[in-house]
């Protein structure tokens, strides 16, 4: 009767491990021992879960019932076939040209529109006139220094020629800001996330062969629709608080957002704060140049009696914004691999995130609604700027402060 696959997967990744331990004699008795555990058709079963041959196995089974320890070396001097490399000393020559970086965008090399795949490479050099197998050229890169690599994001594109200098300018309000009390914050919307038995990037512990199972297809659940999470990061108290919208993400929704940690969290922090500083990117729902942002800040600045500062990211440089490797990230790997199946999962997942530098992360759902389209005139903004909005000197367009209206009321 043949093993469960399952059963057959756990001999394979147990004879694995153990494998780069082992010379051939104990391979061999391993394999034997395996075998003669499994009874009968254990040698072919052994021999088909790790991919050695049929007789290697038996001669291990062999081995084991030889009364004594059979004399002799392992293997004799020069036995065994000769490695490739030897028999086709320009192998690896040729293999290298296929997958050199350097080399690597020639357009007329034959696999520069193809994967990279051992069974392809070793096809190409077959038909290159080194017949060769997919397994041997996987162990030429292996022995080479070759790797499979997964993309990384590093590349931001064209750099603006003040990049730098916005840096430097944001780090010193930051620290002049900090140092005078008053809160610094890092604001920007996460990723929106499908609410539903949709599938969740990442790997978690589960009993082997017993995956969570998920839709798929992942089409929006009209119901439960999709979350926005945008979250605001206090870079001083290292405390994250995360507004989940199910609605448009907008400039409204950022500002409402920033307003609800205030008046929930902000408050009580810095009772004495006389103003606020806000890092936030350069594009979104708090871009530099959206002026239904600029407006909805002004309204904010003059129902707390803040001054607010806002400092723009460069743009191509989001993922320098401190929110995301210090907050977002740490959300991410909360949920990972763990499906988003209705807004308390989110809300719940959220809260229960923390990191070893003392994170804490509060979040509350949002059901309001935020219209599309808001449009804010030249002369609305004209007005704000006589009235509220002071830019910078050094980049306005990427700093400014928004100071409270004067209101009826106050006396002048």
């Amino acid at each position: 009767m043949p093993l469960p696959t399952t059963d057959v997967e756990v001999l394979t990744s147990r004879l694995l491990l153990i494998r780069p331990h082992l010379d051939e004699r104990a391979w061999r008795l391993l394999l034997g021992s395996e075998a003669k555990a499994l009874g009968r058709g254990g040698i072919k079963v052994v021999a088909g879960a790790i991919g050695a041959h049929p007789d290697t196995v038996a001669q291990g089974v062999r081995e084991l019932d030889y009364p004594d320890q059979i004399p002799g070396r392992v293997r004799r001097p020069g036995a065994g076939r000769p490695s490739a490399a030897v028999t086709d000393p320009t192998l690896w020559e040729a293999l290298d040209a296929l997958v050199d970086p350097v080399t690597r965008g020639d357009p007329m090399s034959m696999l520069r529109w193809t994967t990279k795949s051992t069974s392809k490479l070793a096809a190409t050099l077959t038909t290159n006139g080194h017949p060769v197998s997919a397994s041997t050229v996987g162990n030429l890169l292996k022995a080479n220094g070759y790797s499979l690599q997964a993309n990384v994001k590093t590349l931001e594109g064209n750099q603006h020629p003040d990049r730098d200098a916005q840096f430097n300018y944001l780090n010193d309000q930051a620290t002049a800001f900090s140092a005078a009390g008053e809160p610094v914050i890092s604001v920007d919307t996460k990723k929106k996330e499908l609410i539903g038995n949709f599938s969740i990037g990442g790997k978690e512990w589960e009993p082997q062969g017993e995956p969570t199972r998920t839709s798929v297809h992942d089409f929006m659940d009209k119901t439960l629709g999709k979350v926005a999470p945008y979250g605001v990061y206090d870079i001083a108290a290292n405390t994250g608080w995360i507004n989940v919208g199910t609605d448009a993400d907008t400039g409204q929704f950022a500002v409402e957002s920033i307003r609800r940690w205030w008046n929930t969290v902000g408050t009580n922090t810095y009772p004495s704060a006389t103003r606020l500083m806000i890092t936030a990117d350069s594009g979104g729902s708090n871009g530099s140049r959206l002026r239904l942002w600029k407006t909805e800040l002004a309204a904010l600045a003059t129902e707390t009696g803040l001054a607010i500062t806002v400092c723009h990211l460069p743009p191509g440089t989001s993922k320098w914004n401190k929110i995301e490797h210090r907050l977002f990230s740490a959300i991410s790997r909360s949920w990972r691999a763990r499906p988003l199946t209705s807004h308390e999962v989110v809300i719940e997942t959220i809260k229960a995130t923390t990191t070893t530098t003392g994170l804490s992360v509060h979040a509350e759902l949002d059901l309001g609604i935020y219209e599309r389209g808001i449009k804010i005139s030249d002369r609305q903004i004209k007005e704000l700027e006589s009235s509220q909005l002071h830019r910078h000197d050094f980049h306005g367009d990427w700093n400014y402060s928004l100071h409270p209206a004067t209101r009826p009321d106050t006396p002048k």
